[in-house]
């Protein structure tokens, strides 16, 4: 069977990637090092991984096979961008965690970090829940298009002011599955 024939992908969907800017290999050496570098940090305390769905699901897997040590992991959903390619500026959660949080040291697991609205308001919850401790590591910073005082304790990769897909992140839900991440052709739409 032709891949096409009963895609449901635009017929213009590869045209959209302008280029790729992270690699498959470079996002498996950085997780392997983050992996490793959470195994030693949290070793003998109960950690709980917290994905923000849906653009960090990919992240999160693949984070939590290279940490080494027993982990839980939990989800949250927040929408701030509804569809189009820039963030509204309004928060919503929308799927909230199951876990008591203040029984662990918690590290959110985000895909991208821009405006920081986003993160910002999740810590804030979080926090308010007493967690042993909490953290923040994001695959990608996009330190330019902060809108609000936001800082992850880290960042996998900083990148420019484009915007990106794959490796999770999306353009109209789209784009999730590309094994790298790339700037996407806005000027396409």
């Amino acid at each position: 069977m032709d891949i096409n024939e009963n895609a449901v992908f635009p017929e213009d969907y590869a045209d959209r990637i302008k280029r790729v800017l992270i690699t498959e290999r470079e996002i498996k050496a950085a997780l392997e090092a983050e992996g490793e570098r959470i195994s030693r940090e949290f070793e003998g305390k109960p950690l709980l991984l917290v994905s923000v769905l849906k653009g960090a699901f990919i992240f999160l897997a693949d984070l939590c096979r290279e940490i080494t040590i027993p982990c839980e992991i939990g989800f949250m959903a927040a929408q701030s961008y509804f569809g189009g390619t820039t963030s509204t500026g309004n928060v919503e959660i929308i799927c909230d965690l199951k876990q008591d949080v203040s029984r662990y040291h918690v590290v959110i697991v985000e895909d991208i970090i821009d405006t920081g609205r986003t993160l910002k308001e999740i810590v804030r919850i979080l926090n308010d829940r007493k967690p042993l401790s909490l953290k923040v590591v994001t695959l990608l910073d996009k330190p330019d298009r902060r809108e609000v005082e936001f800082e992850p304790d880290r960042a996998l990769f900083t990148i420019p002011d484009h915007f990106v897909i794959g490796y999770g992140l999306d353009c109209g839900e789209l784009y999730r599955n590309l094994p790298y991440i790339a700037e996407y052709d806005e000027t396409s739409i």
